[in-house]
């Protein structure tokens, strides 16, 4: 007898997989991950995300890009600090900067369509477990640096939503904290 998906099981055990090591997504895999990120809320269909997938040796390019990124912000920082920029991107075998991508609209404005690639990130992050990997989503000073943005060949209007590591697991899941929804929850 097949085993059937529970999805609400699923979603109240999604967990942050900080440590990842390859094997990451195939590209048919990365495929279906893109599919489901672009099923995101969308108003007026303005398409308001962009994926940049970074893997291979391209992961070294971009921890350059990184250290970079540090040092304009920071030009003083010592050497361990621009190792570590040099490295974020081999944390996991798949890397995908999510961008917003901004388009003046008078019925749509700018933060509905930050939350929409906001909810692709997310998507990205369930399409990747629903495949069993694990994935993580970092921002940080990074995610805040146009010039980066530029140097990956975003355009102006564009904007680092964050970076969705993905790969295969290499710990064992935190415990998932029951969470009371009186605590976060009122009815009006």
């Amino acid at each position: 007898m097949a085993t059937v998906f529970n999805g609400l099981s699923f979603l109240q055990q999604r967990n942050s997989m900080p440590r990842l090591t390859g094997p990451g997504p195939d590209a048919a895999e990365l495929e279906e991950m893109l599919q489901c990120a672009m099923r995101s809320p969308d108003h007026l269909r303005l398409r308001p995300w962009r994926f940049l997938s970074i893997q291979g040796d391209r992961r070294q390019a971009f921890g350059e890009l990184l250290r970079e990124s540090l040092l304009r912000r920071d030009p003083e920082a010592d050497q361990g600090a621009q190792d570590k920029a040099l490295n974020a991107p081999l944390r996991a075998p798949l890397l995908i900067t999510v961008l917003a991508s901004i388009t003046e609209h008078p019925k749509v404005p700018a933060w509905e369509q930050r939350l929409s690639a906001g909810c692709a990130a997310f998507s990205l992050i369930l399409a990747a477990e629903a495949l069993d990997y694990g994935a993580v989503w970092r921002t940080g000073a990074f995610a805040e640096d146009q010039e980066l943005v530029r140097d990956m060949g975003g355009a102006g209007n564009e904007e680092i939503v964050g970076f969705v590591y993905i790969g295969t697991r290499d710990c064992t899941p935190k415990a998932v904290p029951t969470m009371v929804s009186d605590n976060f929850h009122r009815v009006w």
